[in-house]
């Protein structure tokens, strides 16, 4: 995580300057930088979203997107996996997605990198809780660990390989647990 220091800018100044990659959030008025991601991160960021897109797409339930930009409650963020349900979506004025989504997803997930802060990233997760996600995940694959947020209730620590993950009502159907993530981490 870098913060950028900078003249004080507001979110919709934030908003005007050009993305870098990695990508910058605005959080509580400060523009930090997300890490680069290495290959633990990538692999489990294209397997979430390819699992959850197998399910949701074809039935146009939802979809998943990587690195997308998520902008409401004063903040600007970037979550790893970020999954609208289809109505929730945003159309350009010719029907295909929006570029710009200004509002919180169904559900969020955010894999931490190694020299990321992981109360950052839960507070992340918790202002998406906040304003109408219903789930968020917070994978730590040093760890082999997942935190699960529940919206209005308690968080979980899921850490044994055959803790099955709750996931949202609108992906009943998808069945992983906590072994089969971090599986994908193997050749």
């Amino acid at each position: 995580m870098v913060r950028i220091q900078s003249k004080t800018l507001n979110l919709e100044e934030f908003l005007e300057l050009p993305e870098v990659k990695p990508a910058n959030e605005f959080i509580d008025g400060q523009i930090i930088q997300k890490p680069t991601p290495q290959g633990k991160h990538s692999r489990l960021q294209g397997e979430l979203v390819t699992t959850v897109n197998l399910i949701t797409k074809s039935k146009r339930v939802a979809l998943a997107f990587p690195e997308l930009r998520c902008t409401f409650g004063g903040r600007s963020i970037v979550p790893d996996v970020a999954v609208f349900t289809w109505e929730r979506i945003p159309l350009d004025q010719n029907g295909d997605i929006a570029n710009v989504f200004q509002a919180a997803p169904n559900w969020t997930i955010e894999i931490l990198s190694p020299d990321q802060s992981q109360t950052k990233v839960t507070g992340n997760i918790l202002h998406c809780l906040k304003y109408g996600t219903q789930l968020g995940w917070l994978i730590d694959p040093d760890e082999r660990s997942i935190l699960v947020f529940p919206l209005g209730q308690q968080p979980e620590l899921l850490r044994e390989v055959d803790d099955l993950l709750p996931v949202p009502d609108f992906i009943k159907e998808l069945r992983l647990t906590v072994g089969d993530i971090f599986n994908w981490l193997k050749l």
